[in-house]
């Protein structure tokens, strides 16, 4: 009689389950290291420079009306230009995606253009379109040919041809604006045009039979799936926006008080040779970012508890 042996089973390891891809232990050590050596460790050391200086010193710096006005001009200005470029990127992001029309691709490839142009090459080209005599800047100050002939047509009724504008957009903290939104802006478009692609098209079919109008479908379907990526883009957009040198520096006139954003600030103390000084700003401007984006990661988990993932 033939005795047919099963096939021994391995004995079940003792050290947990297997991994199906393994290495774990050393994925984790080694992006432990590079985010120590990379943010960990500079951050720590930025912290141990501003403590470095006097407590009353610190508490001097930090509370004086240059460096106050410096951070408003940094944060106003990233937020209105987040804010804008929330709006407008979801525009650019449906057109993108929902029409076609000659010159698609163009368009969609200069979304991407304030990626690989150099900052301060934007900053020069946006100083010189908004200054007073530019070509942009011109037809708000009133100096342009288009005002001259304007003020000659006597015929006009109601005095209509002495009015001109006298609003200066260059060297003010309106064209700090417009540089945090020339910078900003593609990273609401790519972040909210994948996911508007993947959208289905049956909800807003599902929402006309029902009898909803278009504008009832786009604010009760459509927004509210959009919402956790446009939050995740506007994010995105002020905090780039927040440290943002190159090209605001050009176009900002950076006067104190008025136009003078932070990190410019930080760059005049440490050409004074005054780094503790600038530590402290720069660690005021870290707190002030981590709160702010911690307030947007709190309002992105609620929208994504809310409406789910896109």
């Amino acid at each position: 009689m033939t005795q047919t042996l099963a096939p021994s089973l391995p004995e079940a390891s003792t050290r947990g389950p297997r991994r199906l891809i393994p290495g774990f232990g050393i994925t984790l050590g080694t992006t432990v290291l590079y985010l120590s050596l990379i943010v960990l460790i500079p951050l720590a050391g930025l912290f141990l420079k501003a403590a470095s200086a006097p407590l009353d010193e610190i508490m001097a710096i930090a509370q004086s009306n240059r460096t106050i006005n410096a951070l408003r001009v940094s944060f106003g200005s990233a937020l209105v230009a987040g804010l804008v470029n929330l709006v407008f990127g979801l525009l650019i992001a449906w057109v993108l995606v929902r029409y076609r029309f000659p010159g698609k691709r163009i368009i969609d490839a200069l979304v991407d253009l304030p990626f690989a142009l150099p900052t301060a090459v934007a900053g020069i080209a946006l100083s010189t379109l908004y200054a007073p005599k530019g070509w942009i800047g011109g037809l708000f100050s009133g100096n342009s040919p288009f005002w001259a002939w304007w003020h000659e047509q006597a015929w006009l009724p109601f005095g209509w041809s002495t009015f001109s504008p006298s609003i200066k957009i260059a060297f003010t903290p309106s064209g700090i604006v417009i540089a945090l939104i020339f910078i900003g802006l593609p990273f609401v478009v790519r972040t909210v045009q994948p996911v508007l692609e993947e959208l289905e098209h049956e909800l807003e079919e599902a929402a006309a039979t029902l009898g909803a109008t278009r504008l009832q479908t786009i604010v009760h379907v459509i927004l509210p799936r959009l919402a956790p990526a446009a939050l995740t883009g506007f994010a995105l957009a002020t905090a780039r926006a927040i440290g943002e040198y190159g090209s605001v520096i050009f176009i900002a006139g950076n006067m104190p008080n008025i136009s003078e954003i932070a990190p410019v600030l930080i760059v005049i103390r440490l050409e004074e040779f005054d780094q503790a000084g600038a530590a402290v700003v720069a660690v005021l401007m870290l707190i002030l970012s981590f709160l702010m984006l911690l307030l947007i990661n709190l309002i992105q988990s609620w929208s994504r508890r809310r409406f789910g993932d896109a």
